[in-house]
């Protein structure tokens, strides 16, 4: 929003990697001003800053989080946006839901129970509302599914068998970074599948209410490496003889952005982004296999392996009146060399990988022949198309006039943002797991957070 014709001002939480997309896109808007940037590491901010620079913006103003909720009133911020290290997104999205401001978080909303306690008592307290950036959702295909689930394809959807495959591309990458440990991602079951909790919930209407599970770290970590054989001695990529031609290994040096959002900052922090994953201090698991029950009464198997040779998704559906399957093939296989000319880095979203495969929705009706569905035309870069229709959603369209682009068609009535609330039922899924891994046994939603 703008007040008359001054642009909104924005601050960005958080200037690594996943952060340029939001730096990127607020620039593009001219609705929209990146009036700061909050980082507690100076060279990450001025990464972002050549980014503004580059988009024809003024330099933003550099805040370090301790004066944030300071600045929020003095420097009168509109627009929040929180990418930051994902256990510490309740320490920024909090008090800019008490300053008003609008708040958009990445996902997962939070890391722990406590913590998504006290963004939804904040919510009720203020009336104030956030979204979850869960870019999933505003995936073409994705919202085919929602589509015939929704107009009733299959009839009730009584069962559902997810299976996610990272490989050992992207899944390794979650052990080079702060990710690999469990207090600062949550796991896996929380960083990276909240993304497909969410999309069932949505596809589904329903509520998790049961989980049980079993994971393990089977892979990576010292342990696995030396028992596969697959372990270097090395504790870091850059600079070690032993990495030189290791598969597993990232170059930090060799990409531009990943040297000056990474490597250039090290001595502020000393954090390394290119760590051994078959090192010590893994605390997050590989392997994860699930069993949810769901309000409705629909049941879902699911897995997450993070070291397949191809990369993708298997999700069926069984209903009352058939089948719906769908089978998306990020990658088939990946070459062993890990360069990449990424500014996001060796993830996949900002780029199609190597070796990318195709989606294909399949409808088999009782008595029937099963048939294809017709998909849009997908793109793997971007998350699928993704990320831009969620950023039109979320913020309107891009200036024509600078991009030369059209505005993207974010006029789907199946397109709709995800709120705090939405945000808590895909976490309690991965929190109930995290808790049922340690036990063994069946773990109730209502018991871990009461929404």
């Amino acid at each position: 929003m703008t007040v008359g014709n001054t642009p909104s001002r924005a601050v960005v939480v958080g200037t690594g990697s996943r952060a340029q997309m939001f730096t990127e896109a607020l620039a593009r808007r001219p609705h929209l001003r990146v009036a700061a940037l909050c980082d507690p590491n100076p060279v990450r901010i001025a990464h972002h800053q050549r980014l503004l620079k580059e988009a024809g913006e003024p330099e933003a103003a550099a805040w370090t989080p301790e004066e944030f909720e300071r600045r929020l009133r003095a420097d009168d911020i509109q627009e929040v946006v929180v990418t930051c290290v994902d256990a510490l997104h309740d320490a920024y999205v909090v008090p800019a839901l008490r300053a008003g401001c609008r708040v958009v978080t990445e996902k997962p909303m939070t890391t722990d129970a406590a913590k998504c306690r006290r963004i939804l008592e904040t919510v009720q307290e203020t009336g104030n509302h956030l979204a979850v950036a869960f870019n999933y959702r505003f995936n073409p295909v994705h919202e085919e599914v929602h589509r015939q689930l929704s107009g009733g394809a299959i009839g009730e959807v009584l069962s559902v068998h997810f299976e996610w495959l990272l490989d050992t591309r992207h899944g390794a990458d979650y052990f080079r970074r702060w990710h690999r440990e469990k207090e600062h991602s949550g796991g896996l079951m929380v960083h990276k599948s909240s993304h497909h909790f969410d999309l069932v919930n949505w596809w589904l209407g329903a509520r998790p209410q049961e989980v049980f599970g079993y994971g393990r770290l089977g892979f990576y970590g010292r342990a696995a490496g030396e028992r596969s054989g697959y372990r270097r001695e090395y504790e870091r990529a850059h600079g070690a003889a032993a990495a030189q031609d290791d598969p597993f290994a990232l170059e930090l040096a060799e990409n531009d952005a990943l040297r000056s959002l990474y490597l250039d900052a090290e001595g502020v922090d000393g954090y390394h982004r290119d760590r051994n994953v078959f090192g010590d201090g893994v605390t997050i698991e590989d392997d994860m296999a699930l069993l949810v029950r769901y309000d409705t009464g629909a049941t879902m198997t699911y897995h997450l392996t993070a070291y397949s040779p191809w990369e993708g998704y298997r999700v069926m559906f069984n209903g009352t009146r058939g089948r719906l399957e769908l089978e998306v093939e990020e990658s088939e296989w990946q070459p062993s060399l890990l360069g990449t000319s990424s500014g996001r880095g060796t993830i996949h979203g900002d780029q199609a990988l190597a070796n990318a495969g195709g989606p294909r929705l399949v409808l088999r009706p009782l008595w029937e022949p099963p048939r294809e569905v017709e998909l849009p035309a997908f793109d793997h870069a971007g998350h699928g198309g993704g990320d831009e229709r969620m950023l039109e959603v979320l913020y309107g369209p891009v200036d024509p006039a600078a991009t030369g682009k059209a505005a993207v068609d974010a006029s789907d009535a199946s397109r709709r943002r995800a709120t705090e609330e939405d945000g808590a039922l895909a976490l309690v899924t991965g929190l109930a797991a995290n808790q049922s891994f340690v036990s063994g046994k069946p773990v109730a939603t209502a018991d871990v957070v009461t929404l």
